[in-house]
Parts: C-alpha cells; sequence; structure tokens
C-alpha cells in the first residue's frame, strides 16, 4: 500500500449509453487515481549551470510555464524521460519543440546548454503523470461507466488540466482526515493500491474525469436512483454520500443555499452548506478528496460537490449532474 495526501481538490458508445441513463448508482466512494499525460507539462522554468555562468535556453526560446511539449524534432514526446533523451542527445545542437497552450500551437528553436556535469539541459521542470485519491460520483451499473471528482484533475503549479495519455483507478481506503479551518480546507489522507487496478480513466475533462469499472464489486450490492434534471433541484435540504474513514460510506445532511445560472463564469452550478454535525466533527466541513460526492435531493441524484470556500470549510460549490452527464456523452 502506498500512502498519499490527497492534493486533488485531490468512452463512445459506452459513455453515451451512461449518458442516456435515466438512473444510475450514487457513489460516494473513494478511489486512487493515476494517470499518465501523453505529453509532458512544462511546470517551471530553470537556469542551467554551465562553465560560463547561468543560462536559461527554454526561457530564452519563448517556452512558458503551462506549455505542453507535444514534439521535438517531429518525434512524439509523452514523458519526461522522452525530452531528457532528446536534449541530452542534442550534442548541442537546436531543437525544434512543438509546444500548445490555451489550445494554440506554436513551434520554438531552444538550443540546449551544457552543465558543468556535461549533460546538455535547457532548463525545465516538467511532469507528465499524477496520482491521488478522489469521489467517484456515480456508476450505470448496465456499463460500469462511472463520472467522478465533477471537475478535472489539473497540475497543481500551472493550474493546468492534465492531457490525459492513460489512466486507470485502484482500490483504497481513507486513513485519516486533516480537518478543515478557515484560510485552510483541510484533506483527506488515504492509502490506494497500486497492484488492484479496479477501472480505467477515459477522460478528464473540466465537468470530471469518466471511465469504467472493471470491478462491479465497487457498486453491484447498491441500489439505482434516477437522476435530476435542469429545473428539479430547489433550495434546502440535501444530502451528501461522503467517504471519509476507511471503506465507508456516510449519508449527511446538507442545504442548497445557492443555485447559480448556467452562464456563471467560474462554472459553477449550485453553493451548498454542511449542516450534518457528524462530518463537521469529522472534517469542519468539505475537504479536499470530497470533491465528486453524490449530491442528492427528493430521492433523487442531483449534482456532485466540487470546491470548497477556503475561509469557511462548512460551504462548497456543486455540479449539476446534468453537466457531468453531458460531457460524458460528448
Amino acid at each position: 500500500m502506498r500512502r498519499l495526501l490527497l492534493a486533488l481538490w485531490l468512452a463512445g458508445a459506452m459513455a453515451a449509453s451512461a449518458a442516456a441513463a435515466e438512473e444510475v448508482i450514487p457513489m460516494g466512494r473513494t478511489v486512487g487515481i493515476r494517470m499518465s499525460s501523453d505529453c509532458v507539462l512544462v511546470t517551471k522554468l530553470t537556469s542551467v549551470e554551465t562553465i560560463e555562468g547561468a543560462v536559461s535556453p527554454a526561457q530564452a526560446a519563448g517556452l512558458q510555464e503551462g506549455d505542453l511539449i507535444r514534439e521535438i524534432n517531429g518525434a512524439p514526446v509523452s514523458s519526461n524521460d522522452a525530452l531528457q533523451q532528446a536534449v541530452a542527445q542534442s550534442g548541442g545542437q537546436p531543437l525544434s519543440v512543438q509546444c500548445e497552450k490555451d489550445g494554440q500551437k506554436r513551434e520554438v528553436t531552444v538550443t540546449p546548454a551544457r552543465g558543468r556535469d556535461g549533460v546538455y539541459r535547457i532548463g525545465v521542470i516538467a511532469r507528465d503523470s499524477i496520482a491521488g485519491i478522489g469521489t467517484v460520483t456515480y456508476v450505470d451499473p448496465e456499463t460500469g461507466d462511472y463520472g467522478s471528482l465533477g471537475h478535472g484533475i489539473c497540475d497543481a503549479d500551472t493550474g493546468v488540466l492534465i492531457p490525459l495519455g492513460s489512466g486507470g483507478l485502484m482500490e483504497s481506503s481513507v486513513e485519516s482526515v486533516q480537518r478543515g479551518e478557515a484560510g485552510d480546507p483541510g484533506a483527506l489522507q488515504g492509502d490506494f493500491n497500486p497492484a488492484h487496478e479496479v477501472g480505467t480513466v477515459r477522460e478528464n475533462t473540466e465537468t470530471g474525469i469518466f471511465g469504467q469499472f472493471t470491478d462491479p464489486e465497487y457498486y453491484n450490492s447498491l441500489e439505482k436512483i434516477p437522476v435530476a434534471h435542469d429545473g428539479e433541484v430547489t433550495l434546502g435540504q440535501a444530502e451528501i454520500l461522503s467517504n471519509v474513514s476507511g471503506q465507508e460510506v456516510g449519508r449527511y445532511s446538507v442545504e442548497i443555499t445557492k443555485i447559480f445560472d448556467d452562464e456563471d463564469e467560474y462554472g459553477r452550478s449550485m453553493m451548498v452548506r454542511v449542516t450534518d454535525d457528524r462530518l463537521l466533527d469529522a472534517t469542519g466541513g468539505i475537504v479536499q478528496g470530497m470533491s465528486g460526492s453524490p449530491l442528492l435531493q427528493n430521492g433523487k441524484l442531483v449534482g456532485a460537490v466540487t470546491h470548497v470556500l477556503v475561509n469557511d470549510p462548512t460551504r462548497g460549490y456543486a455540479v449539476m449532474i446534468d453537466a457531468m452527464l453531458e460531457e460524458m456523452e460528448n
């Protein structure tokens, strides 16, 4: 077992069938999530210490933090190892780097610098994978298709949505909780087992991650409930399902205090406030890692908790379930 502090706020025809489902199983269960990107993400620009002093080839060439490096000299780059190998073998000759940021592609020429140790570098710190624990919102028992988190998995340093190359779900357990306080939202701390994969990750989108369970034991003893649609969600009492201890999913009372319009610039659907003393005692409210906890009202699945208000951990935002299902269909 491998311990991680949750830092996540840590599909064709099958996806379409899940999106069309009028009944799904609300989950609230945590899983380990691992993702590898299909390129490398520049998280920081650094200097290269040469015998003539410090230089930054990447910065001089116009590379930026948040850039996705996709090709070097026409060859795909999908890992840090591939990036470092291409640079190290350059012999100091200029490299044509194809990159992308905010959907805009461009090409820059970077000339690697030889460090004091004789190794060529361009002066970047890059990321090609991420892992943590998240909460599954729902699963369609007919297909095993699921939706989770209610928001995408982004790089913690740059805020860039991680471009998915491959990914999987692993069995997990919540071992402890760092309680939320004003100014510090807190977090779930848990273990996941890399040797026990229970599902795939097929999409990482602004509205959540999506894929398919390969181990039906995660949900086959649970019951389906109807999905709520636009206009069915109201202000007032609701419940969330959340896994804040071991593998047990608890049902806790909350209140929907605001419903945002469809054009909200931050993508918020609802604001919720935790009213259940049991959850307040255990976590202080909403903590990092509860993202994806299903939100229920009048016997229907209406959405998923997504973010906490940093200065008030008893309150947070949620996304409508329709938004997740529509994203899955697309």
